[in-house]
C-alpha cells in the first residue's frame, strides 16, 4: 500500500465516522448546510478585518475556517443519504447556500482591498465574484435546455481550494487572476457546448414563405 492510498483510506474512514456521528444526532442536512454558510461568514469577516501587520495572520485563520466550512459542505449530502432525508428541496437549498457562501468570502476580500486602497484588486474581486456566479448560472440555465452541462474546469470546489491556498500562503492576488481567467473560460466553454448540443437536438427552423398580400403592399 502506498502512502497516498493510506491517506485516502484514512480520510474516507474519518469522513465516514463524521457522517455516522452526525446521522446519530438526527440533525437536518439543511441545518448542516446553513452551518457551513455561517462558518464561511466568519472567514469573510476575517478577510475584511485583515489589515497591516495582522493581515497574514488573519488570512491564515480565514483559510483554516474555510477548510472547516468545507467539512460541512462535504457531509450534508452524505448525512441526507445516510438518514434517508434526500429531497429535491435539499438539493435546491444546498445550491442557493453555496452561492451565498461564495459571495460572502469574496465580499470579505472586497472589504480588505477597499481598506487597503488597492482599487485594481477591488475591481478584480468584483469581477471574480461575478464570473463565479455566472459559472453556476450558465450550467443551471443550460440544463433547463439540455440534459447536462458539466463541462469546464473552474467549478465551486476548485474555486474554494484556490481561495484556501491564497489565504494560507498569503498569495491571494495570483489566485484571483487564476480564478478570473479560468472562470471566464468555463463560462465561454459552457455557452459554446450548449450551442453545439442544441444544434444537434433542435430541428432546423422552417422557412416561412412571404405573404403575397404583404409583398404587394410593400411593392405598391
Amino acid at each position: 500500500m502506498t502512502w497516498t492510498s493510506a491517506v485516502g483510506r484514512s480520510s474516507k474512514w474519518l469522513l465516514y465516522k463524521i457522517v455516522h456521528g452526525l446521522a446519530l444526532t438526527k440533525i437536518s442536512p439543511n441545518a448542516l448546510t446553513f452551518i457551513g454558510l455561517l462558518i464561511n461568514v466568519v472567514a469573510g469577516i476575517l478577510f475584511g478585518y485583515a489589515h497591516g501587520d495582522n493581515q497574514r495572520r488573519l488570512f491564515l485563520y480565514a483559510g483554516l475556517v474555510i477548510i472547516g466550512a468545507g467539512i460541512f459542505d462535504m457531509v450534508d449530502g452524505r448525512v441526507a443519504r445516510a438518514t434517508n432525508q434526500v429531497t429535491q428541496f435539499g438539493g435546491f437549498f444546498d445550491s442557493i447556500i453555496d452561492r451565498y457562501s461564495d459571495v460572502v468570502l469574496f465580499f470579505g476580500l472586497l472589504v480588505y482591498y477597499a481598506r487597503a486602497n488597492r482599487f485594481f484588486y477591488l475591481v478584480m474581486v468584483a469581477f471574480v465574484m461575478t464570473s463565479s456566479v455566472m459559472v453556476s448560472y450558465a450550467r443551471a440555465r443550460a440544463e433547463s435546455l439540455i440534459p447536462s452541462c458539466k463541462v469546464g474546469f473552474m467549478e465551486r470546489p476548485e474555486r474554494i481550494v484556490l481561495v484556501i491556498i491564497g489565504a494560507l500562503f498569503n498569495r491571494m492576488g495570483p489566485v484571483l487572476w487564476v480564478i478570473a481567467v479560468l472562470s471566464t473560460i468555463t463560462v465561454i466553454h459552457r455557452i459554446t457546448y450548449t450551442y453545439q448540443v442544441l444544434r444537434t437536438i433542435e430541428p432546423p427552423p422552417t422557412p416561412v414563405p412571404p405573404d403575397p398580400l404583404k409583398f404587394e403592399e410593400i411593392v405598391g
